[in-house]
């Protein structure tokens, strides 16, 4: 098998929620007056100035300032960064858990804005849009044939609440043409994708991130789960990149008795900050599980911590990212911002997680690639410990810091050893774009099929899975799917279900093979 590395770092962050993770928020300080006692920042101050008043060619300073932040900020730890406007406003939005817009999921289609799926009770939906239609004309503004960047397109289609838009658009089913009036409204960002039984007893609650709106999520979906039997949960934070703690302290919360710590945190100044479980616990008894892997970092790792320090429940998976750092979010007024170190997190048995950075940001990141070649993807004895830095729970059990969650049950890379680029590319959004231009051929195919009666039609084809292998050739990734066909077509046909059906469809059918699934319900 020969797999093209410049793709790899595509896919691999590609499977990450959020690569940079916050702590809290706060506003940046007011530095003026730091600019005028300290000799080191004002000469930085007046070089800009000199550099925008008197150097002989016109320079736009601007980037200059942006490339000084970035490089100040790499001389420090790799998850203090400086994120630009632009950046800085989709994040934030991600991490708000909503916005105002029409309410469509979009793929950039050759030269057309095409539909995948309209949000459900959307305000796209309500108007009458549907799958596989093209977005034409935004009011009077041209989209297709222009190949517009993503951000210019979610502009045009975004607007404050309760404006509307009139959409031109083609529908393919029907070869006509369409206006359809939309008034704008909040649009939610889902963190818990899915709350669903695994069987009688058992909840499943995958989280993909931890944003401002996750506790509330995570509570309806333990609350709907409860009702219809739960005794037992399992919780997948796998591919959570993080995102705000205090979220997931909050979930830890309703899993720990009270007075139980679940987290606490120090700053340079040596300052302990303890947070510890309340009475108001919701699921204090019945087992819980906590699903991990080498992606699962920060916030995900203090509720896999909290779990596994106070002897609450089971980790399940491979050993998670490493990150113990706490970062503060600082706004500038042009709408970037600074997310800075303010101090490192331990688990309630007082070890870190953070894995090494001091050789730098570029070893700390090609770290994770190093979980392949080393075997500990596939073998819980390759994992590298530090036995120095033993720790041990209330019960005995002995957990390690220096680089991670080590979880309690390991389940190995369901590929075999090699064939890792075909696990990331799986869930990537490449496998979205193809189930999008093989339902666009001939989405009637599939029109009035029961879901049981789609999964049989799936299973008895390997067209889709043969169409698939080309249309990765023709993308530049040269992977050969043989010894994987079981794994491809599942993750296929899940796609499939997700754009026809919708999202807990597509967890119907992954979760009933997911490895780590059966070592829980075993």
């Amino acid at each position: 098998m020969k797999f093209n590395n410049k793709y790899f770092p595509i896919l691999l962050f590609s499977a990450l929620a959020l690569g940079v993770v916050l702590g809290g928020m706060l506003k940046f300080p007011n530095t003026s007056e730091y600019l005028v006692k300290n000799n080191s920042k004002s000469k930085l101050n007046k070089l800009i100035d000199f550099i925008d008043k008197e150097y002989v060619d016109n320079v736009n300073t601007d980037s200059i300032v942006n490339l000084t932040v970035d490089n100040i900020l790499a001389k420090l730890d790799p998850h203090s960064v400086y994120m630009p406007a632009s950046e800085q406003l989709q994040v934030a939005e991600s991490m708000k858990g909503n916005f105002v817009g029409i309410g469509v999921n979009f793929y950039m289609y050759k030269d057309s804005v095409a539909v995948i799926k309209p949000v459900a009770n959307g305000p796209s939906a309500k108007a009458g849009i549907e799958s596989g239609d093209r977005i034409l004309y935004a009011d009077k503004t041209k989209l297709f044939g222009r190949k517009l960047p993503s951000d210019s397109l979610f502009s045009k289609l975004k607007g404050t609440i309760g404006s509307d838009i009139e959409l031109t658009i083609y529908r393919k089913s029907e070869d006509k043409k369409l206006k359809i009036k939309i008034r704008r409204d909040v649009i939610p960002i889902k963190s818990v994708d899915v709350a669903l039984l695994l069987n009688q007893n058992t909840g499943y609650i995958k989280i993909n991130r931890f944003a401002e709106t996750t506790y509330k999520e995570f509570m309806e979906g333990l609350i709907k789960l409860k009702k219809e039997g739960a005794k037992s949960l399992v919780i997948d934070v796998r591919d959570n990149g993080g995102g705000y703690m205090e979220e997931a302290i909050a979930i830890a919360d309703e899993l720990l008795p009270n007075k139980q710590l679940i987290v606490f945190t120090k700053n340079k100044n040596g300052n302990v900050d303890k947070t510890f479980a309340t009475e108001k616990g919701s699921f204090e008894k019945g087992n819980v599980f906590v699903l991990v892997n080498e992606n699962s970092a920060s916030a995900s790792e203090i509720l896999a911590g909290a779990i596994q320090d106070n002897d609450r429940g089971t980790i399940v998976g491979r050993r998670s990212f490493g990150k113990g750092l706490v970062q503060r979010e600082m706004d500038f007024a042009d709408g970037s911002a600074v997310r800075l170190t303010i101090a490192r997190y331990y688990t309630p048995t007082g070890r870190s997680i953070q894995k090494p950075y001091a050789k730098g940001n570029e070893a700390y990141f090609k770290e994770s690639d190093s979980r392949f070649t080393n075997g500990e993807l596939y073998e819980k004895d390759s994992i590298k410990v530090e036995d120095n830095i033993k720790f041990k729970t209330k019960k005995g059990k002995i957990v390690y810091g220096g680089g991670g969650i080590v979880p309690d049950v390991f389940v190995p890379l369901e590929l075999e050893h090699g064939n890792e680029g075909t696990a990331y590319l799986l869930q990537s959004g490449i496998v979205g774009n193809f189930a999008f231009e093989q339902l666009d051929k001939n989405r009637k195919v599939f029109k009035g099929l029961t879901f049981e009666q789609f999964q049989e039609k799936m299973a008895a084809t390997d067209v889709y899975f043969n169409a698939f292998q080309k249309f990765i050739f023709g993308n530049g990734l040269d992977l050969n799917f043989g010894k994987s066909k079981a794994v491809v077509k599942r993750f296929l046909t899940a796609e499939f279900a997700r754009q026809l059906y919708g999202e807990s469809y597509y967890y119907d059918i992954i979760l009933k093979e997911d490895a780590m699934i059966k070592a829980v319900l075993k």
